[in-house]
């Protein structure tokens, strides 16, 4: 090998790359022909299989961890230990469940969870049922005889095992599901005596409160993994707890479904032959809240680390980020050189580097070492003129060829699994380019998915945003598409709604779109508003009108954009080539925030009611100085505005209610305070908010409170 010239073209590959980095001329994707990128070796397996053992679990994650570059897909703290023998879809123990009777009558009408699907419950930290209000705070479970709120009072209170996250409520049974990591012994393969190990745990306790001043627990569920979300269909309980696998040195620990500390299920682990960088365990499982045995069905699917699920009452979709593994990046290099700089340049180098290329009597070094060669040669016959417009050719031809490899690696990988009374069967699998904001951003509407990404690209010189809806088929494949829309804007709010959809994006003004689906083939924007700020979250008010809450925004000294307070918007979509914004209000100065603007389960509305109460953290005033602590701080006001709102008056505020004891002692905001008004509910006339320190109920026509309850917040 000719050590010199293989330095030299080292150097020059280097010389390259700056030039390449110092250029940023606007790519646009669209005008660039998809590239032979060889991606193909790398797409994911439509084909789903199942593991029949632990031992053949153990060879593909070997297989994969080999693909990945490095030893072990996952190292995690604790010992190693060998699960046993995967005894599939195998029930174990069943036991009986206690008897449970109606509860006593309460309101005529009443409040529930802000679902995104119709007759498909979402699990929160508060519910209620027209006469108790059921809440957790501090890992406690506290029922409340809340209606009427003259005679409030708690009746009891019950401590959960673990970091209680949420909860459903279902005439006289009540779930309650909790995770954290929990001290396991297990007997290693060949040891001889129980070691202690830490494993997450995701618990799922199921209560007969028949009698709701003493809750019963009648199950105690739980599964390896932390626990992700759920969803409840009629009796039916759906949840998902996810688990990085745990494969070190051969060793793997497969998820089990215990009551309390008996086995009773060993879910069927099922995966796609297709590399990954990383894989996680994703159990699905579901029960009805009313069994009186164990029966549990689930199905464990390992994939990649998904953070977004959508529920129809026919299908759960999970979706997660693409993640190709190390090897895909090492051989792209090469593709990258003989696809995209070979073909630009002169016509006897193209043949001789081809030559070259395909001499299989090489090695890998002494390829490189003559390709280096003959590079040299070529631009040591170009004067300088001509070097420095090849050399913009080629950064050109490498940072297009990069835009359209980069669209296809950013995609969203989209399992659809069946679900019918319990029952979980799989279904499909998809992917689209871009990635997704949140659960809003995909939608069942009869035999179609509708999914809105944003697809952002970073090469060497530049980066590019745009945004695309697409629409796929039972078998998740995609039959129309709409793309690049909003250029440089991403994505901040959508709605799925019957045949169109609502959509935000954001960068300098909030271009609120909205698109026709009643051709799944042939998506189009019937309509488009341009207004400063943007939307985090809409909501439908009736056919014709959409509200959205979000930001205020206006321009600054700089040229750029500043974020003002908190914006509720009420839009008139009657006329959908265009749309109009009829009202507006805006909350505070720079700084204030919203919980709804995050969790839609903050947001509480109702048309009839002419009722639309949002948690608000409202900044003030200026920074002002605090003698007490020693620095500036600003003047903070938290809890609920409570809304009146109708498309001829628009946003009436009818009050505002803090949880504060002491509005000018508590001005100064801060974290984690057990004041913070997180969630509102009703009972006929009655409006109740909620925090961690306590409830309050407060009569809708005025507003005048009624009652305060204190929970049972402990300060450290």
């Amino acid at each position: 090998m000719n050590k010199n010239n293989f330095i030299k073209g080292i150097l020059l590959i280097a010389v390259l790359s700056i030039f390449i980095i110092a250029c940023k001329p606007t790519v646009d994707i669209g005008d660039v022909e998809t590239p032979d990128t060889k991606l193909t070796s790398f797409e994911t397996s439509q084909g789903l299989k199942k593991f029949s053992s632990v031992e053949e679990l153990a060879q593909f994650l070997e297989q994969a961890s080999q693909n990945a570059g490095y030893s072990g897909i996952v190292r995690r703290g604790g010992m190693e230990i060998m699960a046993a023998d995967m005894a599939v879809g195998a029930p174990m123990v069943k036991s009986a469940a206690a008897e449970s009777t109606a509860g006593s009558a309460g309101a005529s009408d009443y409040s529930q969870t802000n679902i995104q699907v119709a007759g498909v419950d979402e699990a929160d930290f508060v519910k209620n049922d027209g006469k108790y209000i059921y809440t957790l705070t501090q890992n406690k479970l506290v029922i409340i005889d809340a209606y009427p709120a003259e005679n409030a009072k708690i009746l009891s209170k019950t401590k959960i095992k673990g970091n209680a996250r949420n909860l459903f409520v279902n005439k006289d049974r009540l779930v309650v599901f909790a995770d954290g990591n929990d001290e396991v012994y297990v007997v290693p393969k060949y040891d001889f005596v129980p070691r202690p190990r830490y494993t997450p745990i995701t618990h799922v306790y199921v209560y007969d409160i028949s009698d709701r001043s003493a809750p019963e627990v009648v199950k105690d569920y739980n599964i390896n993994g932390y626990y992700f979300d759920s969803r409840m269909i009629g009796d039916v309980v759906y949840f998902v707890a996810q688990e990085n696998v745990y494969y070190y040195g051969g060793i793997v620990d497969v998820p089990v479904i215990k009551e309390s500390s008996r086995a009773i299920f060993r879910p069927e682990i099922f995966y796609f032959d297709n590399p990954d960088y990383n894989y996680n365990f994703n159990t699905i499982a579901s029960f009805n809240i009313f069994s009186d045995d164990d029966k549990v069905n689930a199905k464990t699917f390992m994939m990649g680390y998904s953070n977004t699920l959508y529920v129809s009452q026919d299908d759960i979709y999970i979706a997660y980020q693409k993640n190709l593994p190390y090897t895909y990046y090492r051989d792209n290099n090469e593709n990258r050189f003989f696809d995209a700089v070979v073909p630009l340049l002169p016509s006897e180098v193209q043949a001789k580097l081809n030559e070259i290329k395909n001499n299989k009597e090489l090695d890998s070094f002494e390829r490189w070492d003559k390709i280096s060669e003959a590079l040299n040669e070529m631009y040591n016959k170009m004067d300088e003129e001509n070097k420095k417009e090849l050399i913009e050719k080629i950064e050109n031809g490498v940072a297009d060829y990069e835009a359209k490899l980069e669209a296809e690696r950013r995609k969203t990988v989209i399992h659809r699994i069946a679900i019918d009374d319990g029952k979980i069967e799989y279904g499909a699998k998809g992917e689209v380019p871009g990635y997704l904001l949140n659960q809003f951003s995909m939608d069942e509407n009869g035999d179609y998915f509708r999914v809105a990404t944003t697809t952002e690209i970073w090469t060497r010189r530049d980066n590019v945003m745009y945004n695309n809806v697409f629409v796929l088929d039972k078998d998740m494949k995609t039959v129309g598409k709409l793309e690049a829309l909003a250029p440089d804007e991403r994505i901040y709010s959508a709605r799925f709604l019957g045949d169109r959809l609502y959509m935000v994006t954001f960068k300098r003004i909030d271009p609120l779109f909205v698109i026709d689906l009643s051709n799944p083939q042939k998506p189009e924007v019937l309509g488009e508003l341009k207004i400063p700020g943007f939307s985090d979250y809409l909501h439908p008010y009736d056919e014709n009108h959409i509200i959205g809450i979000g930001k205020e925004t206006e321009g600054n000294e700089w040229g750029g954009v500043s974020t003002k307070g908190v914006k509720l918007a009420l839009f008139d979509v009657s006329d959908v080539k265009s749309p109009k914004q009829l009202a507006k209000y805006e909350i505070g100065e720079s700084g204030t925030d919203s919980e709804a603007l995050r969790e839609h389960k903050a947001f509480l509305f109702d048309k009839k009611k002419n009722l639309l109460v949002i948690p608000v953290t409202e900044v003030k005033g200026k920074l002002e100085y605090d003698e007490r602590v020693g620095y500036y701080r600003q003047r903070y006001w938290q809890g609920a505005y409570v809304f009146g709102l109708t498309p001829e008056d628009g946003f009436e505020v009818k009050g505002k209610i803090t949880h504060n004891e002491n509005d000018e002692q508590d001005r100064y905001y801060w974290w984690g305070s057990p004041n913070v008004v997180r969630r509102s509910l009703y009972m006929d006339d009655m409006l109740y908010t909620v925090s961690d320190g306590k409830i309050k109920a407060n009569d809708l026509s005025d507003l005048k409170e009624i009652k305060e309850i204190k929970l049972p917040y402990e300060k450290n």
